[in-house]
């Protein structure tokens, strides 16, 4: 009786380790979230069919979160040079913070607030579109080749390094077009949210489809999201390690070509 005793002492510990670690784990964004313990809004049929893709893909998840951590944290040394002159430029150049923050959402339908150069005049949300469009007169002067050269989304590299996005990933939508998703865009919220995927590089003038629109919002909702995330959910049928490094590639390339 004493040594089943110990047996069931030695097990019970032995669970509440491991439960603290696969804690860590889900912290860092690095495994599935209990099917059980998700939003009820993703809880259905067509996430499920990703769900059970992504359920045998747990090494290419952990892979994934830290080569995360490894290239962030050394382009974050590498180039703070870069971030500190593009933020002493910022402030010169039109009043207001250089960094702009925007609640966001990323895995499981948490909201985080997303970093940015700000590139528009402050305040930009309460007075346009939560979309840009081409030309917009939000856009400060150095706003313009900020945004045209991406390096707006630079301190992006500090949500990256905390978990709350990925370098490849859906790029992390405002809650109130998260609302709008039918039950199989929810799926893209089974991972992190990311700076870069195909449909952002297929997508990256945006702005250009929705210039002249009476309202950018709808357009962008009923033409160019559905869009998207069709590629979103075919990312997840296709993710890996090496997919993750096709795509960032591409995306290096498509903005040389700008």
């Amino acid at each position: 009786m004493k040594i089943i005793k110990k047996i069931v002492i030695i097990s019970n510990v032995c669970d509440r380790v491991l439960n603290k670690e696969l804690n860590k784990l889900r912290m860092w964004s690095i495994i599935l979230t209990p099917w059980n313990e998700l939003p009820n809004a993703m809880k259905n049929e067509e996430v499920r069919k990703y769900y059970s893709i992504l359920e045998r893909k747990n090494f290419s998840l952990i892979l994934k979160r830290i080569f995360d951590i490894f290239l962030s944290s050394i382009l974050i040394v590498f180039f703070s040079p870069l971030l500190f002159l593009i933020f002493i430029i910022i402030k010169f150049d039109s009043p207001g913070k250089a960094i702009f923050r925007q609640k966001r959402v990323t895995k499981d339908g948490k909201i985080f607030n997303i970093l940015k150069f700000r590139t528009m005049v402050e305040n930009a949300e309460s007075i346009g579109s939560g979309v840009t469009v081409k030309g917009d007169p939000r856009i400060t002067r150095c706003g313009r080749w900020i945004r045209k050269l991406r390096l707006d989304e630079f301190p992006q590299l500090f949500n990256i390094f905390k978990g709350e996005l990925s370098f490849v990933g859906t790029r992390p939508e405002l809650p109130r077009y998260v609302e709008q998703y039918t039950p199989e865009m929810y799926a893209t919220l089974l991972l992190s949210a990311g700076v870069t995927s195909f449909a952002s590089i297929f997508y990256k003038d945006e702005s250009k489809l929705l210039e002249g629109s009476e309202d950018p919002d709808e357009t962008y909702l009923k033409d160019i999201l559905p869009e998207k995330m069709n590629y979103n959910l075919e990312y997840i049928k296709k993710i890996g390690f090496w997919y993750d490094i096709k795509i960032i590639i591409k995306t290096v390339l498509a903005v040389i070509k700008r």
